[in-house]
């Protein structure tokens, strides 16, 4: 399966970045993993368009979003299977910056999901997804790691 995110601003900080490596490394076994950043914009009309031009068609685009569906790992998982199970071996999420994510592309998404109600910083949202990816997969697999 082919697993892209698509996140709005560059990260900073070593923790950060040494956190993604690490899932990456980790997510390895299971899928071929992308992340692609897109530009700061001062509209999030603009970081949209960004988003947008980032997205393929036939594939399922999934968007992080507060007021999306909330899911239970073992949900999530049960999701990322059933993707595969329809071939559909193509799935990008997108997380937005501070200022949201546009209109257009929450219209483009098949799917908003929630993370919580709460507000996170967008980039430890990164590691949030990418660890809920990987216990996706430990989970199909039915790997220990999951309790």
């Amino acid at each position: 399966m082919n697993i892209q995110i698509v996140c709005v601003g560059k990260l900073k900080e070593v923790y950060w970045t040494k956190a993604i490596a690490e899932y990456s490394k980790r997510l390895s076994k299971y899928c071929n993993l992308s992340i692609d950043e897109v530009k700061e914009e001062r509209e999030k009309e603009a970081e949209g368009k960004h988003i947008l031009r980032k997205l393929k068609a036939g594939v399922i685009v999934i968007a992080l979003d507060i007021r999306g569906k909330d899911f239970s790992s073992e949900e999530l998982a049960e999701e990322i299977e059933q993707f595969g199970l329809e071939g559909k071996n193509e799935v990008i999420f997108i997380i937005g910056g501070s200022l949201g994510l546009s209109q257009e592309v929450l219209d483009r998404s098949d799917m908003r999901l929630s993370f919580s109600k709460m507000t996170f910083p967008h980039q430890m949202m990164r590691v949030i997804l990418l660890e809920q990816i990987y216990r996706s997969f430990k989970i199909i697999k039915g790997e220990p790691y999951h309790k």
